[in-house]
C-alpha cells in the first residue's frame, strides 16, 4: 500500500490518530452518501486550485424527496448556477462554460466497495471545520494512476465539509473548504434563480449521434471502466469527435478523438492543478486521428490512456 505523507498537508492542527478501523472509514462514507440527498443546508466555501481562489455560497434544499441547489461566485461578476435533482436548470454567462455533469463544488455519489478496489480508506483522526467537529478519512490510490484524497466530513451531519486532493508526494493540487455552514431548514425563496441566471443545456445528448463511437482502449488503469461516449459535433471543424468518460468510482476523464485529415497538429500536454490535457497524434488505417485525454489523473496515466487506443467499439459499464 502506497502511503500519503500526511505530515506535509496535516500540520499540527489534526488530533492523531483518534480511530484506526478502516471499517469506521465505510462506515462514513455510507454516511456521507446518504446525507448528500437527505440534508438541506447553507454554507460559504472557498474553492482552490493551481494557487487560484475563489470563494461561493451554496442552499441545498431537500423538499418532499427533490433535491434542489444554488450556487453563487462572491468574487468578481455575480454568477449563480442552479440544479434540479442534480441537472443544471440554469447558469449566468460567467459559469456556463465550466458547468458540467459534475461541476467542481460537487463530488459523485462515493461507493465504498467500489471504492476498495482502487483505494485504501483510513480515518485518520478529529479536526474542526467553518467551527464544527469533523472526522478526517485519507482515501489513498494504490497505483500511482490517480490521485488521493482527504475528507473531512461533518459529525452532525455526515456532509463533507472540507476535500483535499493529493497528488502521490502528498502536494495540494485541490481544495474545497467551507468557511460557513448551517444545517437544517432553506426557504424556497433561497433556490430562487436571480433575473441573469439562463437555462443552459450542459449536455450535449441533443447534438450527439446515438451510435457509440468506434473506438476502444487497449489499456485502462485498473478499477477504470466506460462511464458514456457518444459522437458530437467538433468545435473548431465539421468532422465529427468522437467521445469516452471512463471513471474509478472518484476519478474521471474523457478521451476525445477526431480525425485529421491532413491537418498539422502538434502533440501538446499541459497541467492546471489536478486537471491534465495531453494530446496525441496516432495513425489509423483511415488516417491519422487527435486523441486527447483529459481529466484529473496524472500525466503520465493520460498519455498511456491516449497511445493505447484503437479502433474498435468498447462498451459502457452503465
Amino acid at each position: 500500500m502506497r502511503v500519503i505523507p500526511l505530515c506535509v498537508v496535516l500540520g499540527g492542527w489534526l488530533s492523531m490518530p483518534a480511530f484506526a478501523a478502516d471499517a469506521g472509514a465505510d462506515s462514513w462514507l455510507q454516511r456521507l452518501v446518504k446525507a448528500e440527498e437527505q440534508q438541506s443546508y447553507f454554507g460559504t466555501f472557498v474553492y482552490e486550485r493551481n494557487g487560484s481562489f475563489s470563494s461561493h455560497s451554496v442552499w441545498q434544499l431537500v423538499q418532499d424527496g427533490a433535491v434542489r441547489e444554488r450556487l453563487l461566485q462572491l468574487d468578481g461578476p455575480a454568477a449563480e448556477v442552479v440544479l434540479k435533482g442534480g441537472q443544471v436548470a440554469c447558469a449566468t454567462e460567467e459559469l456556463a462554460s465550466q458547468v458540467s455533469d459534475a461541476p467542481p463544488w460537487r463530488r459523485q455519489q462515493l461507493d465504498p466497495a467500489q471504492l476498495s478496489e482502487s483505494y485504501d480508506l483510513h480515518m485518520i483522526g478529529e479536526s474542526r471545520v467553518a467551527g464544527r467537529p469533523t472526522v478526517a478519512i485519507v482515501v489513498s490510490p494504490k497505483d500511482q494512476h490517480r490521485y488521493g484524497f482527504e475528507l473531512h466530513l461533518d459529525k452532525e451531519t455526515s456532509l463533507p465539509l472540507k476535500s483535499l486532493m493529493l497528488s502521490e508526494s502528498g502536494q495540494l493540487l485541490e481544495r474545497f473548504q467551507f468557511t460557513q455552514f448551517s444545517s437544517g431548514p432553506v426557504q424556497p425563496s433561497d433556490i430562487e434563480a436571480g433575473q441573469d441566471c439562463e437555462p443552459v443545456a450542459i449536455s450535449s445528448s441533443s447534438e450527439a449521434k446515438s451510435e457509440a463511437p468506434k473506438w476502444r482502449s487497449e489499456w485502462l488503469p485498473a478499477g477504470f471502466r466506460l462511464l458514456d461516449s457518444n459522437v458530437r459535433p467538433s468545435p473548431a471543424s465539421s468532422e465529427p469527435v468522437a467521445w469516452l468518460s471512463y471513471g474509478d468510482g472518484l476519478a474521471r476523464f474523457s478521451v476525445f478523438l477526431e480525425p485529421l485529415r491532413g491537418a498539422v497538429v502538434e502533440d501538446a500536454r499541459s497541467q492546471m492543478g489536478p486537471t491534465v490535457a495531453v494530446s496525441k497524434r496516432i495513425t489509423t488505417a483511415d488516417g491519422d486521428v487527435m486523441v486527447t485525454v483529459v481529466g484529473e489523473i496524472p500525466l503520465g496515466t493520460a498519455e498511456r490512456v491516449a497511445l493505447s487506443m484503437r479502433a474498435g467499439s468498447d462498451q459502457a459499464s452503465q
